[in-house]
């Protein structure tokens, strides 16, 4: 009985706290770090999985690993994705690879005083969209791709019999890289005239640019966790907002055969019959606009906010439940400025325009008893997720959508070693979107959007503990 009012009260506080009963962090972060934590639904905050992966998930819960603790894992992420477009009723496939997210952690707690020390290496923000050659929305975004890892050293203090808090600096590295189509219709010629004024069709690509940079970033994050007595816990973490500064990145282009003459009426000085690619050429050489030049953008990751409770008051059964807070309204102005250019034409001002988002998560861990499964943990997790993005901002950048998440998981002791494994599907219902840029924030999603993404994955974890 325990158990189902616990429950039911946990369903009621998703109905009550999330407006149409879904919300969670979304954008591009990661929340895959620890399978143990996937498993039970990311609600690892106020009762932290006990490896050493409470480094990230709760900095301050640390002073209850003795000794030396250390976790690697790995998640795979397989992501299945489409654009059906309204005009054609074509659908276009995604080609995103499948997405690895590593982690490291060490953690030490002398057998006596009330510190412990530690490290993490992980990555809780990233992404990979990826389209194919003939992907209408290859102008808007062919390929978007954001690698980072943090590193956090970690301290933690133990206050008293019940409390303890825990921070770290983070040293973090992010790598961006953007591949876009260009296109011709919308190029100046040397008569001030577009090529779309000469007859050449929108969306006609003649080349592509690549935009590939990295920089640095510095932060931190800071937890409490709390023990109010042996059947509740309770913990909350709060990590810092980074702002990554890519001013050196490298731009290159590349021109892409057309095979187009010009024809009809056309003005001077050009004639019906004139090479398109020929009258091109000089752009992507020496002396032209679109030759490799430097180019600078810049992207904040935004700030987390969580806190949490475990129950314990069911034999072998533990029961989590975590609100997380993330602050997605940075991510506003996605600039794409080429500083170096002859003219400002290439340059973007990508209007993303993205909402803060909340969300609550549940997760359950049952410890079998078993003799030939002694320790061995079951668990369990859900959660429902709205899109950080507004109706406008669904775009082949990152085709945000409402989703929800099923995940199932087991941890297996070995004297002195374990290893977790969990299994997560995401599913969504789909939503509109665009393919083109919006140019103000005057247009609205039924102006821009003219198809349909959807959006399915399949997570696959795995971590191993060592205790020495």
């Amino acid at each position: 009985m325990k158990v189902y009012r616990l429950l039911r009260l946990s369903i009621g506080l998703v109905a009550l706290i999330l407006p149409g009963g879904v919300a969670a962090a979304q954008g591009f972060g990661l929340n895959e770090i620890g399978a143990c934590a996937l498993a039970r639904g990311f609600a690892n905050t106020g009762s932290p999985c006990k490896d050493a992966s409470m480094i990230y998930w709760n900095p301050g819960a640390t002073t209850t690993l003795p000794g030396w603790k250390s976790s690697i894992g790995v998640s795979a992420i397989a992501l299945n994705g489409d654009f059906k477009q309204d005009t054609t009723g074509r659908t276009f496939e995604q080609d995103a690879p499948v997405a690895w997210v590593p982690s490291l952690f060490v953690n030490y707690k002398p057998a006596t005083g009330k510190a412990s020390y530690g490290i993490g290496v992980y990555v809780p923000y990233g992404l990979t969209s990826q389209w194919h050659d003939d992907f209408p929305g290859r102008f808007r975004a062919l390929k978007a791709s954001i690698q980072t890892i943090y590193v956090q050293p970690n301290f933690a203090w133990q206050i008293n019999s019940k409390w303890s808090v825990g921070a770290g600096p983070i040293i973090a590295h992010s790598g961006v890289e953007l591949i876009q189509g260009i296109d011709l219709s919308e190029q100046l010629t040397p008569t001030g005239a577009t090529f779309g004024q000469l007859g050449i069709a929108r969306n006609t690509e003649f080349g592509r640019v690549r935009l590939k940079g990295d920089a640095m970033g510095f932060g931190a994050q800071i937890g409490a966790y709390g023990r109010l007595n042996s059947e509740w816990s309770v913990g909350a973490r709060f990590m810092l907002p980074i702002t990554f500064d890519y001013d050196d990145a490298d731009a290159t282009f590349t021109q892409i055969p057309t095979n187009l003459v010009l024809g009809g009426t056309v003005q001077p000085p050009f004639s019906a019959g004139t090479p398109v690619d020929a009258l091109v050429a000089p752009q992507f050489a020496a002396g032209g606009k679109l030759v490799a030049q430097k180019a600078t953008t810049k992207i904040t990751h935004p700030g987390q906010v969580s806190a949490g409770f475990g129950y314990t008051g069911v034999k072998n059964l533990g029961i989590n439940v975590d609100y997380a807070w993330v602050g997605w309204k940075r991510f506003d102005v996605l600039p794409v400025l080429f500083p170096n250019a002859p003219d400002t034409t290439l340059n973007r001002r990508l209007l993303e325009n993205y909402n803060n988002t909340s969300s609550l998560r549940i997760g359950a861990e049952y410890t079998l008893m078993q003799p030939n499964f002694r320790d061995w943990k079951l668990r369990g997790g859900f959660q429902a997720a709205a899109s950080a993005a507004p109706a406008e901002t669904v775009t082949p950048l990152l085709p945000e959508q409402d989703r929800n998440y099923f995940m199932l998981g087991v941890g297996v002791p070995w004297g002195r070693y374990s290893v977790d494994a969990s299994y997560a599907y995401i599913r969504t219902a789909g939503a509109r979107g665009r393919i083109v840029e919006r140019t103000n924030v005057a247009q609205t999603a039924a102006q821009l959007n003219t198809g349909v993404y959807t959006l399915n994955a399949q997570i696959f974890a795995v971590s191993f503990q060592a205790s020495f």
